[in-house]
């Protein structure tokens, strides 16, 4: 992935973390945050980056508890620790744009469209 490209889909995540950080998030931030989690992980599970079962698991639960907050209150925010773990993963996230293959990275955001769609995770058996 070309440079320019890759700090600019990383720059609109740093963006939403610290919107979140500071309680000035919104749906659209938290939705960007689970997607790089997502992505992050689905990455890391194609050999670009270390993430564990545990570590996402706590994220999704940290994105969900800031979901729920949102809409319940109006306040987008990550408390303290949720910013920390999504500062990992954001990190982490960072150096995959820079790392992976486009082609790695293609698989991945086309994985997670198929999840969003209502499909399996799993790589779609080729004919």
């Amino acid at each position: 992935m070309p440079r320019a490209e890759a700090d600019r889909l990383a720059l609109h995540v740093h963006m939403a973390l610290d919107a979140m950080r500071r309680g000035q998030g919104n749906a659209t931030a938290a939705q960007m945050l689970c997607q790089t989690m997502i992505l992050s992980g689905l990455l890391a599970e194609a050999g670009y980056g270390e993430a564990t079962f545990e570590q996402m698991r706590e994220a999704e639960a940290v994105i969900c508890a800031a979901f729920d907050r949102g809409r319940e209150s109006c306040v987008w925010a990550l408390e303290e620790s949720g910013f920390e773990q999504f500062a990992v993963i954001v990190g982490m996230y960072d150096a995959q744009l820079q790392r992976a293959p486009l082609a790695a990275i293609i698989e991945a955001s086309n994985r997670l469209e198929r999840f969003r769609a209502g499909e399996s995770f799993e790589h779609r058996k080729r004919a």
